[in-house]
């Protein structure tokens, strides 16, 4: 039988500025490990540490900008368009020039334990 996901569970991300996370798949809503889904709101001008993380991320925007910076160099990604950032590389996130909205998929969930944000 399916299982209903009634509502997600919502987290102030790290970062300069508030970001909302909704995991409705994951760790801390249903105790999923193997990924996780998120809805992100990030507001103009966030940013957030840069990190190393185990995990691998499929990022989609659906309103916005998002900046990625990696080790060599740096690309925007707007609405309609997607990023997979790969475990084990550097990666940054912001959203320095508008409000955005984007899907993250992490495989395996997300974790703060194996996100490894810079310090």
């Amino acid at each position: 039988m399916p299982t209903l996901i009634a509502a997600p569970t919502r987290v102030t991300a790290a970062g300069n500025l508030p970001k909302l996370i909704d995991e409705y798949v994951g760790h801390l809503n249903n105790k999923e490990g193997r990924l996780s889904v998120a809805h992100m709101h990030s507001p103009q001008g966030w940013e957030e540490p840069g990190q190393t993380p185990e995990f691998e991320e499929f990022t989609i925007v659906l309103r916005g900008r998002l900046r990625v910076r990696h080790q060599q160099g740096s690309f925007d990604v707007v609405a309609g368009q997607a990023v997979v950032a790969h475990p084990g590389e550097w990666i940054q996130y912001s959203t320095p020039d508008e409000a955005t909205e984007y899907i993250a998929i992490c495989l395996p969930a997300f974790s703060p334990a194996t996100v490894h944000r810079d310090e």
